[in-house]
């Protein structure tokens, strides 16, 4: 299988938590009007320029399967749901108010990378990289040249990271922003190509 693949990484559109001001991580959040319509506009200004998408995978979680579901829709690319490419595992902060979550759980001064994310569960970042490696490998044997994954900002850093090896590197991620990876099946060469990118938007 040698050529290139193109990942292109998509974080939903606005959603509901956004709004209440809570911690999202794995609370089931929907989008908000607001955030379909942004998803509504990317599908449009992918309709007029084309990206070639062979395929497509998406989190399962309501608001990045929402955001996934009306842009293949409009462009007839075949979809995926996997929970590899859901949100970080935050135990028990998922939809906590910001403010008592830092009274509950406030931020160490340092967690290793096997530590849960909280004193009361949630993945470790270890575990997050290596559901960011499985995900990668599930998309790398999937066929194509193009493949879309729609996701969240917290596990979209994590892909980049593993691709990128940029272990500590942090990637924005606005609202239906993206990034674009060209990967080389003949070697380990990952180029990033385009990073928070929202054409629709502008």
């Amino acid at each position: 299988m040698r050529g290139e693949l193109h990942l292109t990484v998509l974080r939903h559109g606005r959603s509901r938590a956004d709004d209440e001001n809570v911690h999202e991580g794995r609370y089931d959040s929907p989008l908000t009007p607001a955030g379909e319509a942004q998803a509504a506009a990317l599908a449009a200004y992918w309709q007029a320029h084309p990206p070639g998408f062979d395929r497509a995978y998406t989190s399962t979680l309501q608001r990045a399967h929402g955001t996934a579901r009306i842009v293949t829709v409009a462009l007839g690319v075949p979809l995926t749901p996997t929970d590899l490419l859901r949100e970080w595992d935050n135990g028990p902060l998922a939809g906590l108010c910001r403010e008592e979550a830092l009274a509950r759980y406030p931020i160490p001064a340092f967690r290793h990378d096997l530590d849960p994310f909280t004193a009361d569960g949630g993945e470790s970042q270890a575990a997050i990289r290596a559901r960011a490696l499985h995900a990668l490998e599930l998309v790398w044997n999937g066929g194509g040249q193009r493949a879309l994954l729609v996701t969240h900002g917290g596990f979209g850093n994590s892909l980049l990271r593993e691709l990128l090896g940029a272990s500590r590197g942090w990637f924005e991620f606005g609202d239906t922003a993206f990034a674009t990876v060209r990967l080389d099946r003949g070697s380990h060469t990952a180029v990033l190509t385009g990073v928070n990118l929202t054409p629709h938007l502008t």
